[in-house]
């Protein structure tokens, strides 16, 4: 399909379809191009029928879960495609897992991101993680904080199932969204010394660009899009460089 020369973005997507459809327009807006010629070449899989990030960790179906994911990045891989992204926050607690079976690089959406507050942010000391239940439980993000040393903050049970309801309910079922809700979220994060959050779902991704939330707000899907730019040897619009 391509030349051993041409560089090609595998995408493991549909989870959920309209983040899918956020992060490709990124890749669009975010790519310094002139003509169609310029953009990425790449393949998306919007596996939307993929189970439930979040209920398979709950339900200790995580190995299920792996082996749908892993079809999925060796079809990529058969594919010839350069790299692999994989816009699902909550599926990062099987990358490694899933690295470690094929030989196409899989860009860490997590530690990427961890990466761009710390090079970007220079001083930061305390970051809220705005995520799903899946993605708290994994503690990856806290991890990769941590380590870069930078206090992570996790929502109250209170706090965090006011996100749950904006991630399920509101971007993910379709439904009006009670900005009042977010108001309070806010307020917990002020309220404990946040200097930041990170969407850290991509259902938030799409809430931060249906409200146009300010740079506070750190996206991880935007990360992850400009990192995929970069590995496939395309630049970024400038004006898109700080993230």
């Amino acid at each position: 399909m391509w030349g051993q020369e041409d560089k090609v973005l595998g995408v493991v997507g549909g989870m959920g379809p309209l983040a899918t459809q956020l992060f490709y327009r990124m890749l669009i807006d975010m790519t310094e191009a002139s003509r169609d010629q310029d953009h990425l070449d790449m393949i998306i899989l919007n596996h939307a029928s993929m189970p439930d990030r979040t209920e398979m960790i709950r339900l200790g179906r995580t190995e299920e879960l792996f082996q749908a994911l892993l079809k999925d990045v060796k079809k990529l891989e058969e594919s010839g495609v350069t790299a692999i992204a994989i816009p699902c926050n909550t599926s990062h607690l099987l990358v490694d897992r899933l690295q470690a079976e094929i030989n196409v690089p899989i860009i860490h959406m997590i530690r990427e991101t961890v990466k761009s507050i710390k090079e970007r942010r220079v001083g930061i000391k305390r970051v809220g993680i705005l995520a799903t239940y899946g993605t708290i439980a994994s503690g990856l993000y806290q991890k990769a904080c941590t380590e870069a040393g930078i206090q992570p903050f996790v929502p109250s049970e209170k706090g965090q199932k006011l996100v749950m309801k904006i991630i399920y309910e509101g971007v993910k079922g379709g439904n009006p969204i009670d900005y009042n809700d977010f108001i309070k979220i806010e307020g917990e994060l002020a309220t404990n010394g946040c200097e930041a959050a990170i969407m850290a779902c991509t259902e938030l991704s799409c809430f931060k660009e249906m409200y146009r939330l300010p740079d506070y707000y750190i996206d991880a899907m935007e990360v992850l899009a400009a990192k995929s730019i970069q590995v496939c040897g395309r630049k970024l619009r400038e004006k898109e460089g700080a993230l």
